[in-house]
């Protein structure tokens, strides 16, 4: 499947299901919010969660569009995630706060609260 077909199986969804995987290989799946921009879909979740460990572990993951809840509405498709920081988190942020607008500027708020650091997860499809 090339690239950009791969991408547009993304267009107009809300969620992608994200695998990563444990030492064992076995793959743990998590429903997530995500924003593209040229090319590359960004997703933010708390920097202590255990899918961040498990890609500083090993970047490679496979990606779905998916329902809230986490199950699949496509194919899965091979990426590649890398935690960014600087510029690049905060534009990011910026694009999913443009596509979720109060609702994430609410769990952004709950999460300064409890005073969780986020990070954003860059995935580039392979």
């Amino acid at each position: 499947m090339a690239e950009g077909k791969k991408l547009a199986a993304f267009v107009g969804e809300s969620y992608l299901n994200l695998e990563s995987f444990r030492k064992n290989g076995r793959g743990v799946r998590t429903p997530l919010w995500f924003a593209e921009e040229g090319g590359v879909l960004y997703t933010s979740t708390p920097a202590e969660s255990w899918k961040v460990k498990r890609i500083r572990r090993d970047p490679r993951v496979r990606i779905a569009p998916s329902t809230l809840r986490g199950a699949p509405r496509g194919e899965w498709v091979e990426a590649t995630a890398r935690l960014e920081d600087g510029d690049v988190a905060a534009r990011a942020q910026e694009l999913l706060i443009r596509k979720y607008g109060w609702q994430k500027k609410l769990i952004d708020f709950f999460g300064r609260l409890g005073r969780r650091q986020s990070v954003v997860i860059a995935l580039h499809l392979t």
